[in-house]
This record gives C-alpha cells, structure tokens and sequence, in this order.
C-alpha cells in the first residue's frame, strides 16, 4: 500500500541525494548489498536482544531499497539484471530479519511465539511469489495492505516499544489478507469473460413464412378447435 502511494514521491524527495551518491561512485547494486549487510547486522542485534538499536537498523536496511532506483536511473544502468538483483537481496533481507525475531522471542517469549515469527515470514514470501509469478503470466498483482514497506514499519514500531508479539499478530492477518487480495485479483484477470446471453424475443424462433408457402403454414399451425371442427362437419355431409 505504502508502495503504491508514496514510494514514487518520496524517491521523487530523494532524487539529490541520488545524484550525490552516483557522483561519489556508489553503484545500485552497491547499496542493494549495504542494505543486505544492513538486514543481516540488524537481525543479529534483534537476536542478541539490542531491540532499540534494531529500529535504527531497520530504518538502513529500508533506506537503501529506496535510493537504488534513483541511482540506477542517474546512471543509465537501470534493466531488470538490477531489478532482479534487487529483489533477491529483499527476501534474504526480510528472511534475517525475521529469523532474528524468532530467536529472540525463543529465548526470551514462550517458544511457539517463534513459530508466529516465522509464519510472517512464510506469508510475505507468499505474496511476493503471487506478484512475480502474475507478472511472468502478464497479470498485474501489486497493492495490498502488507508490502514490504508496511512489514518494516511495523517491525520498527514493535522493536521500539517492545511489542514484537501483538505487532506480529497484526502482521500475520494483515499478511495474510492481502495474500487473499493478491489471489483474487490474478484469478479474475486470469479468467476468460463469458460470452453475454443474448435476449430472444418471442416467436424470434420461428421463421417467417414465404408468400408460395403460406397455406402450408397455416394448415400446419392453424388451432386444434379449428381443425376439429372441420373435420367434424366434413364427416356429418358424408
């Protein structure tokens, strides 16, 4: 959702800063692997139990995702090796924050609250396989209530407040949900429209009788009274 409204503008805000970065030698795919070591660091601070030096790392490990598009646009080099590229380094991201909660929570939470951490994780990989798998089938599967972006947020919010466990229970519904979103709206894209029925006037069936034909017509669809009655009087004159 957060990806949809505002990432074009903010990058949009960012665009010096990308042009700062390109003119000091920083390639995309160098800030794409910042911001993995960045997700990897924070994932073990989270796991040794640092949660507010975690918000900090969250925050570098988003802030990267953000400005690579902008260099790689100051740089020409913008193609979808970068892209590709990019994506990979998001789910290993994601993937170590998450592992980092979980252990956390192991050791400090009732242990099943990491299986919760990790159904998170599951979630998210799904509704990133439905986006890419969509658009290798030419259908369009973004938007959401829970992107990338929304699962950073909130992750910073729970590590700042230390609220990791109902933070994940929002995640996971809120996941959840927007994997159903994303499931609905390929499937109708992906399913043929029906031919519309058209409307049939009565008596549309029947074709109009030619003029050389038309005693044969009659006689074959005159009313039953009718015809009794004739053969009725024919029978009485013999």
């Amino acid at each position: 959702m957060l990806d949809g409204r505002w990432r074009a503008t903010v990058e949009r805000g960012l665009e010096p800063v990308g042009q700062g970065l390109y003119r000091a030698g920083i390639t995309a795919d160098g800030l794409t692997v910042i911001g993995l070591v960045f997700a990897i660091g924070t994932a073990l601070l989270i796991a040794d139990g640092h949660l507010l030096l975690g918000v900090f790392g969250v925050v570098l490990t988003g802030l990267p995702d953000v400005l690579d598009g902008s260099v790689a646009r100051q740089s020409g080099r913008a193609g979808p090796r970068g892209a590709f590229f990019d994506s990979v380094c998001d789910r290993v991201a994601d993937a170590a924050l998450f592992i980092g909660v979980a252990w956390y929570l192991s050791e400090t939470e009732d242990a099943r609250y990491a299986v919760l951490a990790m159904a998170v994780l599951a979630l998210s990989m799904l509704i990133t396989y439905e986006r890419a798998r969509a658009e290798s089938l030419g259908f369009q599967a973004r938007g959401g209530l829970m992107e990338r972006a929304e699962r950073l947020v909130l992750l910073g919010v729970g590590l700042a407040f230390d609220i990791l466990v109902p933070i994940l229970w929002v995640m996971l519904a809120l996941t959840a949900l927007t994997a159903i979103q994303r499931f609905v709206k390929v499937w109708r894209q992906a399913t043929p429209e029906r031919p519309r029925r058209t409307r049939h006037h009565r008596g549309s069936g029947t074709e109009e009788p030619r003029a050389g034909s038309l005693a044969q017509w009659w006689a074959a669809h005159r009313p039953q009274t009718e015809r009794a009655g004739r053969s009725g009087s024919a029978s009485r004159r013999r």
